[in-house]
């Protein structure tokens, strides 16, 4: 049984329109306001075409402050630290002494000696805390801080009516600014593939800014998005979601979990020549060794990949998709897969094998499917 010890004060906010609250992370999450195809289409059309408000305080914010915070940060993730400079944040892999993916998180430089790391489910917690024993580094798990997520392209016009200069925000910059009268910090990050923004507020001002935002962007499409519907921006987007990607999930036959950064194609998360992370040595040992491959799949048909379908090469099971999606807006049926590192090209003709016995002919394609260039993500003006 799922135990929720971490609470986010718009809780009620998400049960007043259906939300059952389920565990993510240790917190009462709105995986569903409606678990319906309906609702889940309505959401993610929400995102790609207007804008959509989730609630994404579940993940996990540590401060580190003091004198040995920077270095801190650069033993535990695969990022040269010191090329963060305030007001910026990145995107880093935490690996294991065996070199292995244990979490991701976004590294936030704040302020001279002040830091921010939001990560998942992972261990992250475990190896900063780890790391800072003795160290002139304070740690604090920060659950007052709310996250709430604004994606999609009328995020900006809707936020440029409050805050003078949102539109050169470059895409990983920060600022602190007041929203509706509150204090906000506001990042231009996400987790969808659209240009988006993460806005992070004290849980006494997070139900007063989550009401105003779907108030007064009701009139341009901006409504609340269940937490599910990540899963669909994410997979044509490449964006992996731990533990469900990794071999947590989908064990090797008599070894224990762990996946190296090179199988999953998060090893441009590692700084060029960076050294001295936990795991480096093995990091860097285990290149070329790849027992696996994340790589895209492109079904034919409208009827996607089920959650863990078989994936299959000349009639043998080779992989599974860890999740597919249709898009009635992009118009393809794609899925992220775990498959060998041989069909892991464009065009490697495939069999996707649902749970019901269907098959669907499938080819191998590189990720993302949507936003290939990252120029939505990343755009300014």
């Amino acid at each position: 049984m799922a135990i929720i010890w971490r609470h986010s004060v718009l809780a009620h906010r998400h049960a007043a329109i259906g939300g059952a609250l389920e565990d993510w992370n240790g917190m009462g999450t709105a995986w569903f306001y409606d678990d319906t195809p309906e609702r889940a289409q309505a959401d993610y059309e929400a995102i790609r075409t207007k804008a959509g408000l989730m609630d994404v305080s579940g993940l996990k914010k540590v401060h580190l402050v003091g004198a040995d915070a920077a270095y801190v940060i650069d033993r535990v993730t695969t990022r040269n630290v010191e090329k963060i400079g305030v007001g910026r944040s990145t995107y880093a892999s935490i690996l294991n002494a065996d070199g292995k993916f244990i979490d991701d998180c976004i590294i936030y430089h704040l302020n001279v000696n002040q830091w921010m790391v939001v990560h998942g489910t992972g261990s992250g917690m475990e190896q900063l805390t780890s790391v800072a024993a003795g160290k002139n580094c304070a740690l604090i798990m920060d659950d007052d801080l709310h996250d709430m997520s604004l994606q999609g392209p009328v995020a900006v016009d809707f936020l440029d009516k409050h805050i003078a200069g949102i539109r050169d925000l470059s895409y990983f910059g920060i600022i602190h600014t007041k929203l509706f009268g509150k204090n906000v910090m506001i990042s231009r990050t996400g987790y969808t593939g659209e240009r988006g923004y993460e806005i992070f507020v004290g849980a006494k001002d997070a139900v007063h800014v989550w009401d105003n935002i779907l108030s007064e962007g009701e009139s341009m499409g901006i409504r609340p998005v269940q937490f599910s519907t990540l899963d669909l921006l994410r997979t044509e987007s490449y964006l992996l979601f731990y533990p469900g990607d990794n071999s947590e999930t989908y064990p090797f036959d008599g070894e224990t979990c762990g996946d190296t950064i090179w199988e999953l194609g998060l090893d441009f998360t590692v700084s060029p020549g960076k050294t001295g992370f936990i795991g480096a040595e093995n990091h860097y040992a285990s290149e070329g060794k790849e027992r696996f491959k994340i790589y895209g799949v492109r079904l034919d048909g409208t009827t996607p990949a089920d959650e863990g379908a078989d994936l299959l090469q000349d009639g043998k099971k080779v992989g599974v998709v860890t999740f597919g999606m249709y898009s009635s807006v992009n118009k393809h049926n794609v899925g992220i897969a775990r498959m060998p590192k041989a069909a892991a090209k464009p065009g490697t003709k495939l069999t996707v094998r649902n749970g019901d016995g269907t098959e669907i002919a499938c080819v191998a394609e590189e990720m993302p499917f949507y936003d290939k260039d990252k120029s939505v993500r990343a755009a300014k003006g």
